[in-house]
């Protein structure tokens, strides 16, 4: 019978009064006094204890007529009728041992009927021999007893009583353990969560959408939701500047923060810089979180632009004035940012080291070094600057990791043109195909959208001019201060709403004027009084003496489109490219040539010194260009004249008219830069842009060396002329070369410079690159196989097991915390014979490739199974594991079954866990790594592997180090420390040599 019709013949009215009577109903009240202790179950019921009435022979018959009643009725009955007596036995069993249960009847109703049948068949002995229907009827019935039992507990007045008292004594005993955890875990204050909840709400309403200049033309909003407007751009972690030959490394610009907590963000004007620090803003208010953008959850963002910080030349501020500070209307509890800050809840996005004076800056890296003292534990630290407003190593001691953020590629322009043509509206559909065909066949166009303002601009221009777009930066600009100024209200029918009529000529006299004195004063932000001062000042002598200055200056601001308000008090430009354009202009009206060239070596004035060439006429253009030329033979050192030498050489580029002979002194000295001579002039070259591959030699008669450092060069020209200089080098045979354009491929795009370049490399020796899932598939469709193979945290899983099973490489790293070593592809490896694992989150000794000859194995995890597997693995003679955590048990063990083993990478604190009596004399070459807390010495490490012959020490320790011990060791031929070789004694007793970098 089905389960549902059993329970319709239980749940009869009939029912009920028969299971009465295994109660009884006279009970005592709440249970508070020595006479009302808690009521037992067993107390209740009618055949137990003093008010008995039933005997258990009684309780069978009542379970008799139960089952009785429920065989009654139409339709099939709900077990074999042979089978009537051992269910009536059983279900008697389950009621009466209700009187064994040892609980009370408030706590049987907190367990419910299900629970309490549960505990009855658990306690009741187990019925044997009844078929499936009895037993599945006996526990339907068995639940129906309890629900009617727990009801009628339910009902009984002194049932209230007692529940109200559990209840309270309850809630009391949890109260006490939450005060318990709340004072052994201190959370914010319930005023600061309060607070966090609208500053939050505030940042999420400020910082939600980004200004797209010139979207406004006709019916478009001027505004543009961050969410659906971000565009996710690369950072680029370059080498150090002591390791030149270190390869760079890219990730998403808005995860570094979740890989590194303290970040130095390099970028160009108009790079992203700004709408980045705007993105991880408005990612960690959101709830729920962004697409991976989780780890920013929980995090209080304090958004510190440093222009505005310092408009008036203010101190920099304290934690507790960050708000303020930001004018940030909001008023928090005292102390609020220092216990957000001391719980390392913060996110410290400080924007604009370039946007201050250089003689401030180092008064601002105090401030910040004042607060990575105070708050460095667990905060989030980002710090935006142009590339060249400090030096390279300027954060580095302090901790921060150096990214640049990467010019976008073609495949990141086409996506934001995309984006843009669907946030201006149907009108703007037909020009989006039209624009990305421009791009991708008109050079000039191309050049200019390398980044996301200047993509902007291309797509409003090329939008407004239906499909046409001015040649060069220059005319662009101009088509872009017409459309700003006069073109946008005048098509939009605007008339003037501020009762100020001005053409564009005047309006561009004026802005002019602001953007002179800002460059001239190194300043981004101006007061309002001095906004007004200047343009009271200029208007005489534009013929608009009568004109009321508040007003003028009003429409600057509101319609203009160039000008913006960062406070109510201050007046700013919408970005600094438009200020550099104009200050040149007004420098070259002014003819300020001197200015000029007084600040050409500051990195703040390279686009003013660019833009002024442009404004130029022939003679002045000339001028220029001769005075910067006369500027760098005046240089005192190598980097200063190269760089005014090509900042001559770059603004030639803008000039519409020069005489030859100034081109030709320009060529024939930048040619004395080209080719480059070091790592550092051949990223200083690609600065530069397109125009170097024209002065950049071939292949033809280099040597090694200059080869190398040319490819370099042309590989940092983000342009689509890049790629077949590059291919010219395609075929040189040596490996630096070769490896140098394969590192260039993440820079361009897959298939084009998979085809035309890493198609045509010697494979000999070269160490191939997938970064990411094109370049993968790349490789597959282009048939390459290479034996030493790269395979990127961006791969998927997928591809990484496509790409394992075709190469079945000799040399194989994997990096990325997301990577798998899949061990269906890893079990076809039959060539392996060196291993690298970078940042994986998981990997096991097991799922290594068993049929391959690994000699070689490097990870910078540890396993999450033991080393005892390793044993699989006789041919391997290097190992190398990370060092600054505690050493798995059996480290030993598993490390002396190893009988090739050469090589090897310990802590030095291991060896407090080396067995006695084990000795590795095998060993020959070890790096061994002194932790700053370690007490290690030299003594054990020699009595353990008597056969070094080469040691590596990588002290990280404040105090001396001794290396005595070592002249223990006869075959002994050199000591290599780095880190602290200053602090190493002992040294005078080794006859080996000691290499110390320090």
């Amino acid at each position: 019978m089905e389960p549902a019709l059993i329970a319709t013949r239980l749940a009869t009215a009939a029912i009920g009064p028969l299971l009465k009577k295994l109660l009884v109903s006279d009970v005592p009240g709440a249970g508070l006094t020595g006479q009302d202790p808690p009521v037992r179950l067993s107390s209740l019921l009618s055949f137990r204890g003093e008010r008995r009435s039933l005997t258990e022979k009684d309780v069978r018959r009542l379970a008799a007529t139960l089952v009785d009643r429920t065989r009654r009725g139409p339709g099939e009955p709900p077990f074999p009728a042979d089978e009537t007596e051992a269910v009536t036995d059983a279900l008697a069993a389950h009621l009466l041992a209700l009187g064994d249960l040892d609980m009370d009847d408030v706590q049987a109703v907190h367990l419910g009927h299900r629970a309490l049948a549960r505990r009855l068949r658990a306690a009741a002995p187990a019925p044997d021999g009844l078929s499936s229907d009895s037993v599945l009827y006996l526990e339907t019935a068995t639940e129906w007893a309890c629900r009617h039992i727990l009801e009628s507990f339910t009902r009984s007045p002194s049932f209230v009583a007692r529940t109200l008292v559990e209840q309270t004594r309850g809630q009391a005993a949890l109260a006490a353990k939450l005060d318990a955890v709340a004072a052994a875990n201190p959370a914010p204050l319930a005023e600061d969560a309060a607070f966090e909840r609208r500053y939050l709400a505030h940042l999420a309403r400020r910082h939600g959408h980004l200004t797209i200049y010139g979207i406004d033309l006709h019916d478009s909003g001027e505004d543009w939701p961050l969410d659906v407007a971000y565009l996710s751009l690369e950072a680029a972690a370059g080498p150090h500047p002591d390791h030149p030959h270190q390869e760079y490394v890219t990730l998403r610009a808005d995860l570094a923060p979740a890989a590194h907590e303290r970040i130095l963000l390099r970028g160009q004007a108009g790079s992203g810089k700004s709408t980045l620090v705007q993105w991880l803003t408005v990612a960690a208010c959101a709830t729920p979180p962004a697409d991976g953008m989780g780890y920013l959850h929980g995090r209080i963002p304090f958004v510190l632009p440093l222009r505005t910080l310092t408009r008036h030349g203010e101190r920099l501020p304290e934690a507790d004035r960050f708000l303020s500070a930001a004018d940030c209307p909001l008023t928090p509890p005292d102390g609020w940012a220092d216990r957000v800050l001391a719980a390392g809840r913060g996110l410290v996005l400080v924007d604009g080291i370039d946007e201050i004076p250089e003689a401030g800056r180092g008064r601002a890296r105090d401030w910040l070094r004042g607060l990575l003292a105070a708050y460095g534990d667990g905060n989030r630290w980002l710090v935006t600057s142009r590339p060249t407003a400090v030096r390279d190593d300027w954060l580095a001691r302090d901790g921060f990791t150096e990214l640049t953020l990467s010019p976008m590629s073609p495949a990141e322009v086409t996506t934001f043109v995309r984006r843009w043509h669907r946030a201006a509206g149907p009108s703007a559909a037909p020009y989006e195909q039209q624009l990305l065909d421009s791009l991708r066949t008109t050079e000039h166009v191309a050049q200019l959208a390398t980044n996301p303002l200047m993509c902007g601009l291309i797509c409003a221009l090329h939008r407004d001019r239906r499909g046409y777009l001015p040649r060069g930066r220059k005319p662009l600009y101009e088509a872009a201060l017409a459309m700003l100024l006069t073109r946008r209200d005048r098509e939009r029918g605007m008339g003037d709403p501020y009762g100020v009529t001005l053409d564009e000529a005047p309006q561009i006299q004026l802005v002019q004027r602001l953007a002179y004195w800002l460059t001239l004063n190194d300043r981004l932000v101006m007061d309002r009084s001095r906004a007004r001062a200047l343009v009271t000042e200029a208007l005489p002598a534009l013929g608009l003496s009568d004109a009321p200055p508040d007003r003028i200056l009003t429409h600057l601001l509101h319609r203009s489109g160039l000008l913006r308000e960062p406070t109510a008090d201050t007046i700013a430009f919408v970005h600094r490219t438009f200020q550099d354009y104009l200050a040149a202009k007004a420098l070259v009206d002014h003819w300020d040539i001197g200015v000029l060239v007084r600040h050409a070596t500051d990195d703040r004035w390279e686009d003013v010194v660019r833009m002024a060439v442009g404004h130029g006429r022939p003679r002045e253009a000339a001028e220029i260009l001769r005075e910067l030329l006369a500027a760098a033979d005046a240089a005192e050192d190598r980097p200063a004249r190269t760089r005014l030498v090509l900042l001559a050489a770059t603004a030639l580029a803008h000039a519409t008219e020069v005489p030859p002979e100034v081109r030709e002194e320009i060529l024939r000295r930048t040619e004395e830069v080209v080719p480059p001579r070091t790592p550092d002039e051949a990223r200083e070259l690609a600065s530069v842009g397109r125009m170097v591959l024209d002065l950049l030699p071939g292949p033809e008669g280099l040597d090694e060396s200059t080869a190398h450092l040319v490819v370099t060069a042309a590989s940092h020209i983000v342009s689509d002329a890049a790629v077949p200089f590059l291919a010219r080098y395609a075929d040189h045979p040596s490996l630096v070369v070769r490896a140098q354009l394969v590192w260039a491929w993440h820079r361009f795009d897959p298939r084009a410079y998979g085809e035309d370049v890493i198609a045509r490399l010697d494979p000999t020796e070269l160490r191939y690159q997938a970064a990411d899932d094109d370049r993968a598939a790349e490789l597959l469709r282009l048939g390459l196989t290479p034996e030493s193979l790269e395979i990127g945290g961006a791969v998927s899983t997928g591809r990484v097991a496509e790409l394992l099973v075709r190469c079945d490489p000799r040399e194989l790293e994997l990096q990325g915390e997301g990577t798998r070593l899949d061990p269906a592809a890893s079990a076809g490896l039959t060539r392996l014979e060196s291993l690298r694992l970078s940042g994986l989150a998981e990997w096991r000794v097991s799922e290594l490739p068993p049929r391959a000859p690994l000699g070689k194995l490097h990870s910078t995890s540890w396993p999450r199974d033991d080393l005892s597997g390793l044993a699989r693995h006789p041919g391997l003679y290097e190992l190398r594991l990370p060092a600054g955590h505690r050493a798995p048990s059996g480290l030993w063990r598993s490390l002396s079954a190893l009988p090739s083993l050469r090589t090897l990478t310990i802590d030095i604190g291991w060896l407090d866990d080396f067995p006695e009596g084990v000795v590795l004399a095998g060993v020959q070459g070890m790096t061994c790594v002194v932790p700053p807390a370690s007490g290690g010495s030299l003594e054990r490490l020699v009595k353990v592997f008597p056969g070094l012959r080469l040691l590596g020490l990588s002290l990280f320790l404040s105090g001396p180090f001794d290396v005595s011990a070592a002249a223990e060791l006869s075959d002994l031929k050199a000591i290599s420390v780095v880190g602290g070789g200053r602090r190493v004694v002992g040294a005078e007793q080794l006859s080996v040599r000691v290499l110390s970098v320090l």
